[in-house]
């Protein structure tokens, strides 16, 4: 297992496990997986309603808190200082747990424009010691920029869509400059035919790897901290397994080469509700 460590010298593995779009009833068995396969990054949300379904798991899991980096979110309907606090206090409540390590701000809403506030309280919580880390989702550079000027606490990371046909180039060379790392959620284009693009099923081919492990490799090489999701246990497996092969620099550039500026989800400045 890769860690990073954080702007504020927190560690966290690199490869993690998401659970979006995972149901609360499968959630736990899924993060059952997982944690046994070797994951200790669990990546949730208040949204994706499951967050008892991991709580569950890591207690039945038997792996110490201190091993263990579980993030979760505040979804778009709690913003603003005091909501954001509750929330909190709800998610916490919901995962059975003391503390998390990583809160974050699940979409800037730029017309609602409580982010600020919203950071503000997960400040807060920080200085309280009830999370280790704060960072933000889905945040442009023009949102970031504006956290910088009027908050205190650098984010540690920003989770944002990023596969190889969006790559996120820009915002990642801003965030570098500020230490912020980058967190790819989508990071195999959910549904997308980069796993089937030629040069993908190549280098599959050459390493005995599949196209979803040659991406997660790249995820990797390229710095960022990645958040592949599945609930079959055969991928979850899978998606763990990349840590005994290397991309070559021609490689790396082969897929720097993919970038299509191509989403999949929406652009952040067109989510403005709960």
């Amino acid at each position: 297992m890769n860690y990073v460590t954080l702007n504020n010298g927190l560690e966290m593995p690199q490869l993690g496990f998401g659970v979006w779009q995972v149901p609360d009833e499968e959630a736990e068995p899924a993060v059952t997986k997982a944690l046994e396969t070797g994951y200790r990054s669990i990546d949730t949300a208040k949204v994706y309603e499951n967050e008892q379904g991991v709580g569950r798991a890591i207690v039945k899991s038997g792996v110490s808190r201190d091993d263990l980096f579980i993030t979760t979110k505040v979804w778009n309907s709690d913003q603003g200082y005091e909501e954001t606090l509750k929330a909190f206090d709800a998610s916490l409540e919901r995962l059975g747990l003391d503390y998390v390590d990583l809160y974050l701000i699940h979409w800037p809403m730029p017309e609602v424009d409580n982010y600020v506030e919203t950071y503000k309280a997960m400040e807060k919580l920080y200085h309280d010691g009830r999370v280790k880390a704060i960072g933000v989702c889905n945040f442009n550079i023009e949102h970031l920029q504006r956290l910088l000027d009027e908050c205190d606490v650098v984010p540690v990371l920003n989770q944002v869509e990023c596969h190889p046909y969006l790559q996120q180039k820009d915002l990642k060379a801003f965030c570098e400059k500020h230490n912020i790392y980058v967190e790819a959620w989508s990071p195999l284009m959910n549904g997308g035919d980069v796993l089937k693009h030629d040069v993908t099923t190549g280098m599959a081919e050459k390493y005995s790897k599949t196209p979803a492990q040659v991406i997660i490799r790249w995820h990797l090489q390229s710095e960022a901290i990645v958040i592949p999701k599945s609930v079959t246990p055969s991928r979850i497996e899978e998606n763990f397994n990349v840590f005994d092969f290397e991309l070559s620099p021609d490689e790396m550039n082969q897929m720097a080469e993919l970038d299509r500026n191509q989403r999949k989800g929406p652009e952040p400045n067109d989510v403005n509700k709960g």
